[in-house]
């Protein structure tokens, strides 16, 4: 059985009358990246400052490669990367300059050290502005640094909150691209956002958090699949479709067929597991297809069935 690399259990934490985060669990494997999707105020980042050992929890564990983690303990801080919301870096220092302080500050050898930061400015792609000051970089090159240098250590996991805030869609890509990259080579990573589109594209598990509480947890399709929404499949064809109703809704995973005139409509449970053999079925029928559309249910529709509003209210 594969160790976790994170595991919060039970956490909670209150300041004065306000409960930020109620009751809080989840885990993180390695080489998985796991989504805390909320809006603005969900307890997010409350979370993840208990996570990484920042903010000590009122109750509750949290246990980083099997350690305990908590706010007095060091050796599971040093398996983390943190990069947090705001943008921590030294402007007056060139992005080199800035990786070799925190690199030291993190007690790594100055032997290895170079090495390590021209790896580092590869996997941020910030190699060719190396020499350049940080404040002549734009708010996107601030936040890739920003996120080279939680990643400079080695850590085994990385906690990124909110790392594509007000940057440029240019840079937002580049973010992404980087932490699948990292997520492919093994490292778990802690994703906090409220953008819905990055949740869909990386993240392996998803918790969706509302008044600090994971209200829904799993896969896209595990989410969806608990809210009962389902795939629409559209295919356009040339030629008769009047037998093909009949045979379609006999496919398992299919529970609804319609068809008229040049259009085959599906509702499915697995758009991938039955469009093969509903294309099969069509052709068989006489009919020539021209076009197939796939409308997947995404997390928005989740979010709102579980919190009871959209994300961005």
């Amino acid at each position: 059985m594969v160790q976790p690399v994170l595991d919060v259990a039970g956490l909670k934490k209150s300041f004065d009358d306000i409960h930020a985060v109620r009751g809080v669990s989840f885990s993180i494997d390695p080489g998985e990246t796991y989504g805390l999707l909320g809006p603005n105020g969900a307890g997010k980042t409350t979370t993840i400052s208990m996570a990484s050992g920042l903010l000590e929890s009122d109750a509750g564990t949290v246990r980083v490669v099997g350690e305990p983690m908590t706010t007095k303990t060091l050796e599971p801080k040093a398996k983390v990367g943190l990069v947090p919301q705001d943008i921590a870096v030294y402007p007056d220092l060139t992005a080199r300059e800035n990786l070799r302080f925190f690199g030291k500050l993190y007690g790594m050898d100055k032997n290895s050290l170079g090495a390590r930061v021209d790896e580092v400015l590869d996997v941020i792609g910030l190699t060719d502005r190396a020499d350049d000051r940080a404040d002549e970089f734009s708010g996107g090159m601030k936040r890739r640094l920003n996120i080279g240098i939680g990643l400079l250590h080695g850590p085994s996991l990385l906690i990124l909150d909110e790392p594509t805030v007000g940057v440029d869609p240019q840079s937002r890509n580049s973010i992404l691209e980087s932490v699948e990259r990292l997520s492919a080579e093994g490292l778990a990573v802690l994703y906090t956002t409220h953008y819905m589109e990055e949740a869909e594209r990386l993240c392996d598990r998803v918790g969706i958090i509302d008044q600090g509480e994971i209200k829904a947890e799993g896969t896209r399709r595990e989410l969806v699949h608990m809210v009962g929404k389902a795939d629409r499949i559209r295919i356009s064809v040339a030629g008769g479709t009047h037998n093909v109703v009949d045979p379609l809704e006999a496919l398992s995973g299919i529970t609804k067929a319609t068809a008229t005139d040049g259009t085959v409509e599906l509702i499915a449970v697995d758009a991938g597991e039955v469009l093969a053999d509903a294309l099969r079925l069509v052709t068989d029928a006489g009919a020539s297809v021209t076009s197939v559309a796939v409308e997947e249910p995404d997390l928005e529709a989740v979010f709102l069935h579980v919190t009871g509003k959209a994300l961005r209210d």
